[in-house]
């Protein structure tokens, strides 16, 4: 193993491009490794071309190399730390202290003297050499006798450790560390409280009959009212679909299920699209009160209102599914007891019940909190003259401002509010259990609900599946007629104007102007869905099956990016990324990595659970039968993990393909994915389009979750029903 490694090290040292070409394939880029400074691999580079710092590398592998000669034991787990220590220490320095034209610090530029030459991003060369770096720096902390000697651990620990810090961590920290910096380029406590205290944030003018309060005020109260919306629906109807008559519970709980789906397979603001044909100036509302009383259509709908019941209707199906879940989970045993003691049904589902449903309720109300300030594609629809963090993020970015420090301290309240939701909730559930499916069976018939509670649930279950259906069948028909509003003539000419196919001399031509994006958005969802499953999943078997030093840090830094909204995401790429080492900045490499560690908790989370259900006993019996770590993870605890990584597989692609927040600021004109097309089709008036395209990912995706159903399936708890 260290032998391979350390062959990988010198052969990718050696022979293959150590910077990022920019204009170059690595096909077109191999043929001068040993040519000029774009191509050129590390020797050359540090030969001819004058980098000595990346002698690093191969003295660090020739030190390493010297371990390897050594017996294994303490002493040749201090020659590889040492070697790997001191390779990856100089090669990263450098890369973060000498920029693409010298020194990336004047304090280095003054102690130095001028650098002639500097260098730009890392290329596959670099990446492979400090990959066999931090392996060989695992191997070594295994000789030392940490994680019990095992080398597939220890590395999988420093991998997944270094990957979380460069691709998480550290774009996080960067863009937050932006609101510090002032317009000389100077650290600046005084331009950010200039910048945090400005009258467009917190001015609480509306309060005393101004036109508006802040930015962060307006944020905040839309995502308060979001979360407590979709908290309050989603339970309700989580409880009547589960607990409602068992006559229409079961039919209304499929159809339910359905629609769950929706927010899902659909990119964010549909809702918003299928709104504006029902109530914007041109919609069916506001025709038929012009015909009907002769009002004159406003734009009444864009605004605070228009943001809230878009978000309203997106988000309600999230906590469903969460609700839903915890109200199968809840034992109906417990109610049987507090019924047996002469309680109500309404006491009991106070006093019982509804404590049980509390892990539940604020985990919906963080989902809904979360995903109400990271939304972007609603507010930029029907937002109107309200101003969201989110929105006023972007055009700090992509205006003629082109504010960074503007826009790293909008993303530093951002972060602060979703990480202050986060601890309120961990706080408020503190350590307390509420477990009840265990190992026994439990044979209970799980209690109808208080007939008020009952009512209420019908009541708003009833409308909203209707209003939902309404909005979605809306928002599937705008794309089949001519001009909504004006002209409701079936056509098919926005579907001929996105998608075209013709043929010419040469063959099929995609004449349409979708195709490009679409091809593009599935290339990189596809690339990125199967490394999202396969880091969520090792890093949960490691939180899962293994115990070392610093695992709390480990956990928060793998569902660190869950409770960073997505815009924030997007922006810390940009600030990242764009300058060496890693100069990744209009590629579609940048756009993968940030769909892995954005929807890398879910694998996490989906991987986690299912080692909770696998005994660790299948471990100890494959290792006594002399399998290593490896092979046991590989052979034994992968097949049995196939539900956790089918979901993981399947959710990454389909948020990839439908996901805008995160991505609005990576992508360009060669790199342009579905979601920005619409964006772009909406910004034009071009509403036909856009929802025609709305149309294809809503069936791609639909084709994409049907599968997941048919490979998953449901949970089974084995509970009796109640008769009908």
């Amino acid at each position: 193993m260290l032998l391979a490694w350390l062959a990988l090290g010198a052969a990718a040292f050696v022979l293959l491009p150590w910077y990022f070409p920019q204009n170059l394939t690595l096909a077109r880029s191999l043929p001068g490794v040993f040519g000029g400074a774009e191509t050129a691999g590390g020797l050359m580079q540090a030969l001819r071309h004058g980098r000595p710092w990346l002698w690093c590398a191969p003295i660090g592998l020739a030190l390493c190399a010297l371990a390897w000669r050594l017996p294994p034991g303490r002493a040749q787990g201090r020659w590889l730390v040492a070697g790997a220590a001191f390779a990856l220490v100089g090669l990263v320095g450098s890369g973060f202290a000498i920029g693409a034209t010298g020194w990336s610090f004047d304090v280095l530029n003054a102690r130095w003297g001028e650098l002639h030459g500097g260098q730009s991003g890392i290329g596959l060369g670099g990446a492979l050499v400090l990959l066999a770096l931090l392996m060989l720096l695992g191997a070594g902390i295994a000789r030392l006798g940490f994680f019990r000697g095992d080398f597939f651990v220890a590395g999988a620990v420093v991998l997944c450790s270094a990957l979380l810090l460069l691709f998480v961590a550290l774009p996080v920290a960067k863009a937050l560390a932006g609101a510090f910096v002032g317009d000389d380029g100077t650290f600046s406590l005084a331009a950010l409280a200039e910048r945090l205290g400005h009258e467009r944030v917190w001015g609480l003018s509306c309060l005393a009959g101004g036109v508006r309060c802040g930015t962060a005020w307006d944020t905040l109260f839309l995502a308060l009212l979001t979360a407590f919306g979709t908290t309050a629906m989603g339970s309700l109807i989580a409880l009547y679909a589960e607990r409602g008559a068992p006559a229409h519970g079961a039919r209304l709980g499929r159809t339910l299920n359905v629609l769950a789906l929706l927010p899902i397979i659909t990119p964010p603001f549909v809702v918003g699209l299928g709104l504006i044909l029902l109530f914007g100036r041109a919609g069916l509302f506001n025709q038929f009160l012009e015909w009907a009383f002769g009002v004159a259509p406003t734009r009444w709908f864009y605004g605070l209102f228009g943001i809230w019941l878009a978000q309203l209707f997106a988000f309600t199906p999230i906590a469903f599914m969460i609700m839903r879940g915890v109200v199968q989970g809840i034992a109906p045993s417990l109610e049987e007891a507090a019924q047996t003691l002469h309680a109500s049904r309404a006491k009991t589902f106070l006093t019982v019940t509804l404590p049980l449903m509390k892990p539940g309720l604020a985990n919906a109300f963080l989902v809904g909190f979360i995903e109400s300030i990271a939304d972007f594609g609603n507010p930029i629809v029907v937002g109107g003259q309200y101003s969201v963090l989110s929105t006023d993020i972007f055009f700090a970015i992509v205006g003629a401002q082109y504010d960074q420090g503007r826009a790293a301290s909008l993303a530093l309240i951002l972060t602060a509010f979703a990480l202050g939701v986060f601890f309120v909730q961990r706080r408020v559930l503190g350590r307390t259990s509420y477990t009840t499916v265990s190992g026994k069976g439990d044979a209970g018939i799980a209690m109808p609900l208080p007939d008020g509670v009952r009512r209420v649930a019908v009541g708003l279950a009833g409308p909203w599946l209707a209003f939902t259906l309404v909005v979605y069948l809306f928002a599937f028909t705008g794309g089949f007629v001519q001009t909504w509003g004006r002209d409701y003539t079936p056509t098919l000419a926005h579907f001929v104007t996105a998608f075209d196919l013709q043929w010419g001399e040469h063959g099929l031509v995609w004449a349409g102007t979708a195709w490009n994006s679409l091809f593009t958005t599935i290339k990189l969802s596809t690339i990125a869905a199967p490394l999202c499953a396969g880091i969520g999943l090792l890093i949960a078997w490691l939180l899962a099956r293994t115990q070392f030093v610093g695992q709390q840090a480990f956990e928060f830094a793998a569902l660190l990016a869950f409770a960073i909204p997505g815009t924030v995401l997007g922006v810390s790429y940009i600030l990242a990324f764009n300058v060496p080492p890693f100069e990744l900045t209009g590629t579609g490499l940048i756009i993968v990595l940030c769909f892995v560690f954005r929807n890398l908790p879910v694998g996490v989370r989906a991987g986690t659970a299912s080692f909770k259900q696998i005994d660790r006993h299948l471990d100890e019996a494959s290792t006594m039968l002399r399998a290593g770590t490896g092979t046991t993870l590989v052979r034994v605890v992968l097949p049995l993990l196939k539900p956790a990584l089918v979901a993981a597989l399947v959710y990454s692609f389909v948020r990839g393909m439908t996901t805008v927040s995160a991505v609005i600021f990576l992508v360009t004109a060669e790199n342009e994915l579905a979601t920005t097309y619409i964006i772009g089709r909406v910004g034009n008036g071009d509403y036909g389009v856009a929802l025609a395209y709305c149309t294809v990912l809503i069936v791609l995706m639909s084709l994409a979750t049907a599968l997941i159903q048919f490979l998953v399936g449901e949970r089974k708890l084995g509970r009796r029903k109640a008769a009908a």
